[in-house]
């Protein structure tokens, strides 16, 4: 195999250029590689005799970057089984070049890197910034949101043309402001150098977007980030720090139990009244539980949010292995059987003695019934047909006569609670939470009652001495009202 020798042009003046490789260049008698003729330093040497063969066709016949930088490789690797091959890139080899990346990975290939100058310097410069305050340098062509780390100086590069720049546009719009002003630096560190800020919302309108083009972003202020989980941790760190907020430094899990068990019923709520802004409220706050807990348990040198982030990420892949894997599944019945399967396989499960272990004690009754059939069910010990229920409930009602009859308080109570185990498991047959379809009905009985409450009030009359036809004509206008 021969060498693939890789030169560095510089950051575009040609006066960059380290005078062993302009002599090499120049003396060549074979054609030189170059992955872009729109570059100073290849213009100006072409002046001077020297053969380039660029791939700048390429950009034009593929539809991503990769396939790009994947065909370019595979010629270079391919010529080089037949001879020496030189290859120049702009600036450093070693800077935001994918293509040399590919060739180093590449086990047939052998790579020499020479020259060239990164332009990072003139770019630090150009902008008047200090890299040691933290700085991330990113491909303009290959990257993603979450990369992105907006509390430092940020430099998109190889922003090529107008569809890179709106890439990376939309990409900070989902962070940032429109107005937040960002700086194209064109050539930077050559007689072309230009600087220009401008609004983000202007960044695919600019017209001297080419090859030589970057864009800066600088530091976001926090304030800016309130909507980002790390700016969250923070807040609930301060809260809970000395100096912090003298509630939130006393709570322990076991104070905050009510409050979480209010913030989800509240969420339930916001569902069941199809309120989105609500269900944003109502989400926050169930969020805000979970790092309340998280804080306390790393305070306490116990657990940190980033355990209970990996926790439920691992149950989650190795609950779906027909996502994260390689089985397949037919139906939605078919994931739930493959789930309860795999739940066994878990640390926690795997003690279980009973197939009823696992219900947490403080459920309230009717949503324990519903639990409790609900995994009894799933190990056969089920009724076939609706019909069998519905005689049950029948039973049941006719025994809670006979204990009425009978005057015994509390058999009456026993019979009772047969019949909401009964009716629980119906709904469960219907695939209706009997818990949520209780609820809902409670908060329908309270808008009624209090709209027909209101309506007396306001006519200076007294509920308690309202005829009950009267309050039944106003709970029937509230049903309207609904």
């Amino acid at each position: 195999m021969n060498k693939i020798e890789v030169i560095g042009l510089g950051a575009g003046d040609y006066d960059q250029l380290p005078l062993g490789i302009y002599k090499k260049l120049i003396s060549t008698d074979q054609v030189i590689y170059t992955r872009t003729n729109d570059h100073p330093v290849v213009k100006q040497l072409q002046t001077e005799g020297v053969s380039f063969y660029t791939f700048d066709s390429i950009y034009e016949e593929e539809s991503s970057f990769d396939a790009v930088y994947d065909r370019i490789v595979q010629t270079l690797v391919a010529q080089a089984e037949i001879k020496d091959v030189i290859y120049t890139v702009p600036g450093h080899p070693m800077l935001a070049e994918k293509t040399v990346q590919l060739l180093l990975e590449n086990e047939k290939a052998e790579v020499q890197i020479r020259g060239g100058q990164s332009y990072l310097d003139d770019m630090f410069s150009a902008l008047g910034i200090d890299p040691i305050e933290g700085f991330q340098f990113v491909d303009g062509t290959s990257f993603t949101r979450r990369q992105l780390q907006l509390e430092s100086h940020l430099i998109f590069c190889q922003v090529y043309d107008r569809m890179v720049a709106s890439d990376v546009k939309l990409a900070l719009l989902e962070d940032l402001p429109a107005d937040y002003e960002v700086t194209v630096v064109r050539a930077a560190g050559t007689e072309e150098e230009k600087v220009t800020p401008m609004p983000l919302e202007e960044l695919d309108r600019f017209s001297g977007v080419d090859n030589l083009t970057s864009v800066y972003v600088p530091p976001v202020p926090a304030d800016m980030l309130h909507h980002t989980f790390d700016n969250l941790r923070d807040v609930i760190h301060r809260l809970r720090a000395p100096g912090g907020c003298p509630w939130d430094r006393a709570q322990t899990h076991e104070s905050l139990r009510e409050h979480a068990i209010e913030e989800v019923y509240e969420l339930i709520e916001a569902i069941d009244q199809g309120d989105d802004e609500g269900i944003i409220e109502e989400l926050g706050d169930v969020l805000l539980q979970v790092m309340l807990h998280s804080q306390i348990g790393e305070d306490h040198g116990y657990f940190t949010v980033e355990d209970v982030i990996q926790a439920i990420t691992e149950k989650m892949i190795h609950r779906h292995p027909h996502v994260f894997g390689d089985r397949a599944v037919e139906s939605v019945e078919e994931v739930h059987k493959n789930w309860d399967q795999l739940k066994q396989e878990e640390k926690g499960h795997r003690d279980r003695k009973s197939a009823l272990d696992g219900i947490p004690e403080q459920l309230p009754a009717l949503a324990k019934a519903y639990k409790l059939q609900k995994k009894a069910a799933k190990v056969g010990f089920d009724w076939d047909h609706i019909e069998d229920i519905q005689n049950k409930l029948d039973e049941e009602l006719a025994e809670v006569a006979e204990a009425i009859q009978a005057d015994n308080q509390e058999e009456v109570e026993k019979e009772f609670g047969d019949v909401l185990f009964v009716l629980a498991n119906m709904a469960r047959f219907y695939k209706i939470n009997p818990e949520i379809a209780l609820n809902r009905t409670n908060q329908k009985f309270h808008f009624r009652f209090t709209y027909m409450e209101g309506k007396l009030t306001s006519q200076g009359k007294q509920l308690e001495k309202t005829p009950l036809a009267t309050m039944d004509s106003y709970w029937e206008e509230a049903k309207e009202r609904e």
